[in-house]
C-alpha cells in the first residue's frame, strides 16, 4: 500500500513546493478572489483526481451492474445541473460493500458504497448525500484545505484517499485505522476548518436539492437515521462518519435550514426501491436469507410490495430457482410493462435459463425503442458472449467503448471476447486500454508493442497503434510531473 501511494504522496508534496521553484512556463496565475488556485489549479485537481482513480481501480473492483450504474449517473448528473459546479465532468464509481460510505475526490470523482441503500430510506435521502459530496467539489474544499494548512495537508489528505482504497478493498476496520491515523496528524485548526467545510457542504447541498425539486428536509432525516443506527454500532464507526461526523447540532442545523420548505408534497420515486432491492440481493451472501427477508416483508404488508417482489425474484434467480423468478417477474411486468428494471431482469432470467434466442428477441425489441441504451447493450453483449457469438458480442462492446471509453470493465470484457473470436491484435489493444485506466502504463506499453507487431502490414491500424503508444508515454510523463 505504501508503494502504491508513493506517487500520490509525491503529487501532494509537489503542490506544496514554493512557486518560485517552478519553471516559468508551468506557473498558473491564481484566479482573482481564489487564493487556493495559487497552490492547486483546477487542472491539477482534475489530473490528481483522475490519477487517484486509476490507482483506486487497480486495487478495488467496481460493482458491475449497468442498470444501477445508469441509475446513479442520471441521478448525479441531474443534480450537477443544479449545483455550483462550473464543469460537471464527473466520474461515478460504485463499490459493492455493505459499509455506509460515500466520498468525493478532487477532479470530479464521486464514490458510493452499495451499503448506503441500507441507510437511505428514500431517493431524496440518497440525493442528500450526493448533493453534499457535489458541494465539496464545487467549493473546492481540497484546494482550500491546502491553503489553510500547508504543512500537514499532504499527509492528511493522502492518508484519507489511501483509507478509501483500504476500506473498499479489505473492509471497514482497516479503512478506519488508515484514516484515523492520518487524521491524527491534523491540528486543531485543521479540524475546525474541516467542520467549516462540512457546514458549507450541508448548506450548498440543501440549495442544490431545492433547485432540483428535491425535498430539502430529507437531509435532516438522513442525518437522524445515521445517528440512530450508529448509536447501536458499538465502537465500529462507519468510514462515512469519520469525515462527515453527525451530531445533534448538525441535525438541528439541517432541520432549521429546510424548515417550511418541506411542507409541499414531493413525489416518491419507485425506481429507487428497485435499485435498493438490487443492492440488497447483490450484497447478501446467503440467497436463502435474502429470500426469507423479502418474503417476511411481503407477509408484513409492506408499503412497497412491488419492490419486495422484485427483490424476491432477483433472490430466486441468484439461488437458481429460475422458474419461481420467471413467474414472479412476469407478474410484475403484467402490472407495469414499461418498467425498465422489470424488462431488464426478465431478460436476465432468460439468460440464466440459457434461452438466448428469446432473450435476444426481447432485447432487440427494446433497443428498437431505446437505441444505444447502455444497460441493454451491455446485457446484449453478455448474451451473445454466452451464446458463443463472439464477433457479434465484440462488435456491441466496441460500440459501447466509444460512448464510455473510461469504463475499464468494458475494455476487460472486450479483450476476453476478442480472444475467443481469434482477434489477437484486438486483444492486445483492448488490454492496453484497460491497463491505461488502472494506471499500469508499463503493461499498456507492452500490450501496444505486441499489437504493433501484429498489424505492421495494415498501415491504418499500425498508425493508430503507434499513436496510442505515444499517447501512453505522454500520459505517463504527465503523471510523473504531478
Amino acid at each position: 500500500m505504501l508503494r502504491l501511494f508513493s506517487t500520490l504522496l509525491l503529487a501532494y508534496w509537489s503542490f506544496l513546493i514554493p512557486m518560485n521553484s517552478l519553471q516559468a512556463e508551468e506557473i498558473e496565475l491564481p484566479l482573482l478572489g481564489d487564493s487556493s488556485s495559487g497552490i492547486v489549479s483546477k487542472q491539477q485537481e482534475y489530473q490528481l483526481g483522475r490519477t487517484w482513480l486509476k490507482v483506486f481501480r487497480s486495487r478495488v473492483r467496481e460493482h458491475d451492474d449497468p442498470l444501477m450504474q445508469l441509475y446513479f449517473e442520471e441521478l448525479i448528473y441531474n443534480l450537477a445541473v443544479f449545483s455550483d459546479l462550473e464543469d460537471p465532468d464527473l466520474e461515478l464509481v460504485i463499490i459493492k460493500n455493505p459499509t455506509m460510505n460515500a466520498f468525493a475526490v478532487p477532479g470530479g470523482v464521486v464514490g458510493i458504497h452499495t451499503g448506503l441503500f441500507a441507510f437511505a430510506e428514500n431517493e431524496d435521502q440518497m440525493v442528500s448525500v450526493l448533493a453534499h459530496e457535489l458541494a465539496h467539489l464545487s467549493q473546492r474544499h481540497f484546494a482550500r484545505g491546502l491553503e489553510a494548512q500547508r504543512t500537514s495537508s499532504m499527509v492528511t489528505l493522502a492518508g484519507l484517499l489511501a483509507g478509501l482504497v483500504v476500506a473498499a478493498t479489505v473492509g471497514g476496520d482497516a479503512g478506519i485505522a488508515a484514516m484515523s491515523a492520518s487524521q491524527a496528524y491534523a491540528s486543531d485548526s485543521r479540524l475546525r476548518y474541516s467542520r467549516s467545510n462540512e457546514q458549507e457542504a450541508d448548506r450548498i447541498g440543501l440549495q442544490t436539492m431545492e433547485r432540483s425539486g428535491r425535498d430539502p428536509s430529507a437531509a435532516g432525516d438522513m442525518f437522524e437515521t445515521l445517528l440512530m443506527k450508529t448509536r447501536y454500532s458499538g465502537s465500529q464507526i462507519p468510514e462515512f462518519l469519520l469525515t462527515h461526523p453527525v451530531t445533534e447540532k448538525r441535525i438541528a442545523d439541517a432541520r432549521g435550514r429546510s424548515m417550511g420548505r418541506g411542507l409541499r408534497h414531493y413525489q416518491d420515486q419507485p425506481d429507487y426501491y428497485l435499485m435498493q432491492a438490487r443492492a440488497i440481493v447483490s450484497m447478501d451472501s446467503s440467497s436463502q436469507d435474502t429470500i426469507t427477508k423479502f418474503q417476511t416483508e411481503l407477509n408484513s404488508n409492506t408499503l412497497r410490495p412491488d419492490a419486495a417482489n422484485y427483490g424476491l425474484a432477483l433472490a430466486y434467480m441468484k439461488a437458481g430457482k429460475l422458474k419461481s423468478a420467471e413467474i414472479l417477474m412476469s407478474s410484475l411486468l403484467e402490472k407495469n410493462p414499461r418498467q425498465i428494471a422489470y424488462q431488464y431482469s426478465d431478460i436476465e432470467i432468460n439468460l440464466a435459463q440459457k434461452n438466448y434466442s428469446i432473450a435476444l428477441h426481447k432485447l432487440n425489441r427494446l433497443l428498437a425503442i431505446t437505441p444505444d441504451n447502455y444497460p441493454l447493450m451491455a446485457l446484449e453483449s453478455e448474451i451473445l458472449w454466452q451464446d458463443h457469438q463472439y464477433e457479434q458480442s465484440g462488435a456491441v462492446l466496441t460500440t459501447l467503448t466509444r460512448s464510455r471509453p473510461e469504463d475499464p470493465m468494458l475494455w476487460y470484457r472486450l479483450a476476453e471476447v476478442r480472444g475467443l473470436a481469434g482477434n489477437i491484435s484486438g486483444v492486445h489493444e483492448a488490454r492496453a486500454e484497460y491497463f491505461i485506466l488502472v494506471g499500469a502504463f508499463d503493461l499498456a506499453r507492452e500490450q501496444l508493442g505486441l499489437a504493433a507487431k501484429l498489424v505492421v502490414a495494415d498501415f491504418k491500424r499500425s498508425a493508430i497503434v503507434s499513436q496510442r503508444l505515444r499517447d501512453v508515454v505522454s500520459m505517463e510523463e504527465k503523471a510523473k510531473r504531478l
